[in-house]
């Protein structure tokens, strides 16, 4: 039996929809139909029938069009586009079409069609800035020298479900169209360059409750998170200004990311019922749509400033460590020979966060390439210094004390080049406390840190570190709770929960400590800080057999653990400190 013949042709392909169609019906629903309605009569469907187009199909925001030849799809195209701009001009209700055309094989099934031409005109649109029309290289060698328009060579993209790079072209408008008063696309809808590090712009909260007072809490807080993210030097934050142009407007996040040159964008809405209020807020990486983060955030309504204050501390705290996972997946996904200092810087990052002794030694050889290829890079070498104090925390160190001069070197060249970033004060500062037992000196790194930016989860978590050495536990135990509730799923959690431990052993508070060294050594099996310290508060707290098998773990982890060593593992000031963990060693039996 012969199968049915599979009828297919070659044809132009445009694929077309509306840029932030979801936000603008959320808006006005009625209105937004209504546009689309009276543009597809009046611009879109006479324009296809003057240059022989076929309608395909419709998919409420979208349409698919066959044309037989390239030349009219992208006539077709830019006649919409330019007739669109001139109606946006004194329109109330604005709307944008973004248009992808591609020449390729189609399958024919009727009325419709189907095939690779139709899916890659389709992620062309997809790709598309609002307003403009992009070509794939096929349609293009097909058009080249046979119209007035000009064209950008916007190089290979990957699109989405295509197993093959696309060459994209942007369709310049004609010398009449911009005679006309037409403003070229090289001027309006070339988005911004990306800056060297994370960029993020939080967009005003929308207040869902109809009451103007919480009109003013919103914007305040909103204001309070772009202050708060901008006290970070490693991040790029959208000045207020500019973020509070898109208030009370549908925006496409696309759009705001070209629009504002950055990556991530923040937005969120307020809603009040009764005495509560609840917070909602979602990152997503502008670049690709793609929601990396959302959170909702519910309290009572009592001191509005109090609750302002502590919501904007968690979404900082919470948005923070995204940013940071973020963009060490994008850097991941980059080619290594594209890779700048701060790339490398982030590879190093994901290394440092597998916690092993091979990824230590890799993150510090790509700690090294960043400082190299970037001399004045501060975080590279404070960063550097940071996996030295791992190597030493896991118990990997090769030759201890090279290695803990080597980080005092590194520390003090970092805050040499940046006195006033957070995050090189707080890197260097916890080296220079711990690898290299400068915990006077590294205290106060730490405490400018926190002073900068209070709602850095690292300076408190090795804040609380510096102050259990210097014999402050009160203080340490204060820097690790806010520690814990700025980032609560930090992959580092387990540094804080150590700390806690060591600052109620320390404090005689055997039983609190055993609750804290349980959950440490639940969440790294493979920290020696942890394991030590569950047996202490075993040992101390009467459960001496358990202790004793606690111990057995530890020295499979540290075989050079010793009652002779506490103070060369970890630089304690106070002599009662030292002498209450001998205490404990030798009820668990470590060798002397």
């Amino acid at each position: 039996m012969t199968e049915a013949r599979v009828e297919r042709r070659l044809a132009a392909i445009l694929a077309a929809d509306v840029a932030g169609y979801s936000r603008l019906m959320g808006a006005d629903e009625v209105g937004t139909l209504a546009a689309l309605k009276a543009y597809r009569h009046e611009v879109v469907d006479p324009a296809i029938a003057a240059y022989h187009g076929r309608i395909v199909k419709t998919t409420g925001d979208g349409m698919l069009v066959e044309f037989a030849s390239a030349v009219d799809a992208v006539t077709c195209a830019m006649a919409v586009q330019g007739k669109m701009a001139e109606c946006n001009s004194d329109a109330v209700q604005k709307i944008a079409f973004r248009i992808g055309i591609n020449i390729g094989d189609i399958i024919i099934d009727g009325d419709d069609i189907f095939g690779d031409g139709v899916n890659v005109a389709a992620r062309i649109e997809n790709e598309c800035e609002p307003g403009r029309v992009y070509l794939s290289g096929s349609a293009f060698e097909q058009v080249r020298g046979k119209t007035s328009f000009g064209f950008n060579d916007l190089g290979e993209k990957s699109l989405k479900n295509i197993d093959r790079p696309v060459r994209l072209y942007g369709v310049q408008p004609t010398v009449a169209s911009l005679a006309a008063g037409a403003t070229p696309p090289d001027e309006t809808g070339k988005p911004l360059a990306l800056p060297d590090k994370p960029s993020i712009a939080v967009l005003p909260f929308q207040n869902m409750s109809g009451d103007p007072e919480q009109e003013y809490f919103a914007d305040g807080m909103v204001e309070d998170i772009i202050t708060g993210l901008s006290r970070s030097k490693s991040l790029f934050v959208i000045a207020r200004h500019s973020s509070f142009t898109y208030k009370d407007k549908a925006v496409d996040i696309k759009q705001v990311g070209r629009e504002l040159g950055v990556r991530y964008v923040l937005e969120g809405s307020v809603r009040k019922a009764g005495n509560r209020i609840r917070i909602t807020g979602q990152l997503i990486d502008a670049t690709t749509g793609v929601h990396i983060w959302a959170d909702k955030f519910d309290s009572e309504l009592e001191d509005i400033f109090d609750l302002q204050d502590r919501v904007t501390s968690d979404v900082i705290g919470a948005i923070s460590p995204q940013l940071v996972r973020a963009e060490i997946e994008r850097a991941q996904r980059k080619p290594t020979e594209n890779l700048h200092a701060y790339d490398y810087y982030l590879r190093a990052l994901f290394c440092l966060y597998r916690f092993t002794r091979e990824t230590n030694i890799e993150a510090f050889g790509l700690a090294e390439t960043a400082s190299r290829i970037d001399p004045a890079f501060a975080l590279s070498y404070a960063f550097g210094a940071l996996t030295l104090v791992q190597r030493k925390a896991f118990g990997w160190s090769i030759d201890p004390a090279r290695e803990a001069a080597e980080a005092m070197r590194l520390a003090r060249k970092a805050i040499e080049l940046e006195t006033d970033d957070p995050s090189v004060l707080a890197m260097a500062g916890h080296a220079l406390g711990y690898a290299a037992a400068e915990v006077e000196e590294g205290s106060a790194y730490l405490s400018r840190a926190i002073d900068l930016d209070p709602n850095m989860a690292s300076a408190r978590f090795w804040g609380g570190w510096s102050q259990i050495y210097l014999g402050n536990l009160d203080i340490a135990i204060e820097r690790f709770q806010v520690a814990l509730r700025l980032s609560p799923l930090d992959p580092r959690i387990f540094l804080a929960q150590t700390g806690m431990a060591f600052a109620y052993f320390l404090a005689g508070r055997y039983d609190e400590g055993l609750s804290w060294a349980t959950l440490a050594v639940q969440r790294q099996p493979n920290y020696p800080g942890a394991s030590r310290i569950l047996m202490c508060c075993q040992a101390m707290s009467g459960r001496i057999e358990e202790a004793r098998r606690t111990r057995a773990l530890a020295l499979q982890q540290e075989p050079t653990l010793r009652i002779s060593g506490i103070k060369t593992t970890s630089p304690f000031r106070r002599t009662e400190d030292v002498e209450r963990l001998a205490e404990a060693y030798r009820i668990a039996d470590v060798p002397e």
